[in-house]
């Protein structure tokens, strides 16, 4: 019997990179989008699309009712093609409010149907300036300013419902990826002080639930800005990892 799992966020950049991943590793599937549009792409990769907006509660309640899934998955973001500047202020209050606001509704859903263990995607360049290459227990930006100060304190909300400390019971996985490139991202190639392929944080989620690892974890490629040493060590995660072809890889 396959164990059931709830990805939000499965039509975006590492949602579509992941289903294939959880689909071929044995996992039924059910992905949401807001669009309409977009289930038909959910369903050809080969899970279930569920049509749900974060921000309703009631509705998002609902549906993890319906589903009753063992995992959670949390990998919405609201980012413009390519992080189009002209765009970017108001995706960074959107994007804010979907750490804050959103988690707290995933987690609160994730509860009432039952569900302890969630993993949710954070990024790997919200810490405070330091020694470098920052590890899983430096400190966060806390202290930053202006556009800034939203990201780190939306990254901060997210961090602290996702692991929800005050739970014994809840398992919680936090995976602060590095500056994302390739299909569907809008970049090509390496970018940023702490690049990782789209394909590589995908497969960070199928290795973290494999290992049934809780807590931080920096998603990173080698010689970053924020160290990867723990992820390697603990997930068995390499930034090398791609989806094809999976028996190459020695994951499948």
């Amino acid at each position: 019997m396959s164990t059931t799992l709830f990805l939000a966020g499965a039509a975006g950049a590492i949602g579509s990179a992941l289903v294939p991943l959880l689909v071929d590793s044995g996992y039924t599937v059910y992905g949401t989008t807001r669009k309409r549009e977009r289930a038909g792409e959910i369903e050809a990769m080969g899970a279930q699309p569920v049509i749900v907006d974060v921000f309703d509660a009631t509705a998002l309640a609902r549906e993890m009712q319906r589903i009753a899934p063992a995992i959670v998955v949390h990998q919405l973001t609201d980012l413009p093609p390519g992080l189009d500047p002209a765009r970017m202020a108001d995706a960074v209050t959107r994007n804010a409010r979907i750490r804050d606001e959103g988690t707290a509704n995933l987690v609160a859903a994730a509860r009432a149907a039952g569900c302890r263990r969630f993993i949710a995607q954070s990024i790997a360049w919200a810490y405070a300036s330091g020694p470098t290459p920052h590890v899983e227990t430096s400190p966060l930006d806390l202290g930053a300013e202006g556009a800034r100060a939203i990201t780190v304190y939306g990254v901060a909300a997210l961090e602290a419902r996702a692991l929800n400390e005050a739970d014994p019971r809840w398992k919680g996985a936090v995976l602060r990826y590095g500056n994302l490139y390739g299909p569907r991202t809008g970049f090509d190639e390496p970018t940023g002080a702490s690049p990782v392929h789209v394909e590589a944080a995908a497969w960070a989620v199928v290795l973290a639930l494999r290992s049934e690892a809780t807590g931080v974890f920096n998603i990173t490629g080698n010689g970053a800005l924020a160290s990867n040493e723990k992820a390697k060590r603990v997930l068995g995660w390499d930034p090398a990892l791609r989806l094809a072809p999976l028996i190459d890889s020695g994951l499948e």
